[in-house]
């Protein structure tokens, strides 16, 4: 929902990544329907893709070009895209736009996908797993980052983790799946009531 930061949980392949590449039309779904601001994703791909920032697991970059020749390539595809904003947030975390992606660590990469994730007005970011194997330090960070990205209002952030403590610090409302099926869709304030 809008205004809601949303976790999805569950094991290792439970299907978060599956479910989350399903819902962007990265692969192929078997069945059903995916819907978003109300649009269907089968008809309106491109109207959808346009108001939602991605932050995948595996970034999806190409290691040889710098930060702004990435940038280059990307910002195109957004009618809304802000460069003084991706200024902004590159120079917020602190990433020198020269810099060649294969030299970013884990964190510098999550920080430039969330960076492109933000620079074009999106109204729902999704990410897959955007905390795993992060230090505890950029952890935190990228989770400020999230709430400042709320504050705005008219937004939503569904992401997939399995790093509860995570969810305890800004998750909303939960989502489990476990093999392919949805197990429980909570509020996160009476989950903990209910739940241990």
């Amino acid at each position: 929902p809008e205004g809601c930061i949303t976790g999805f949980i569950g094991a290792n392949g439970a299907g978060k990544t599956t479910t989350l590449r399903t819902i962007l039309d990265l692969i192929h779904k078997d069945s059903g329907d995916v819907r978003i601001f109300g649009l269907d994703m089968s008809t309106d791909a491109r109207a959808i893709k346009d108001r939602i920032g991605v932050v995948l697991d595996d970034g999806g970059f190409y290691d040889e070009l710098s930060l702004s020749e990435m940038k280059r390539i990307i910002a195109p595809a957004y009618s809304r895209w802000s460069d003084e904003d991706f200024q902004r947030w590159l120079a917020q975390f602190r990433l020198d736009p020269h810099q060649k992606i294969a030299t970013l660590s884990r964190g510098m990469r999550m920080k430039f996908a969330l960076a492109l994730a933000m620079s074009h007005g999106a109204e729902l970011l999704i990410m897959d797993e955007p905390t795993s194997g992060l230090d505890p330090k950029i952890r935190r960070q990228l989770l400020r980052t999230l709430s400042t990205f709320m504050e705005n209002g008219g937004k939503g952030v569904f992401f997939s983790t399995h790093i509860t403590s995570d969810l305890d610090k800004i998750a909303d409302f939960l989502v489990m799946i476990d093999d392919g099926q949805i197990i429980f869709q909570e509020d996160k304030d009476t989950l903990l009531d209910s739940h241990r």
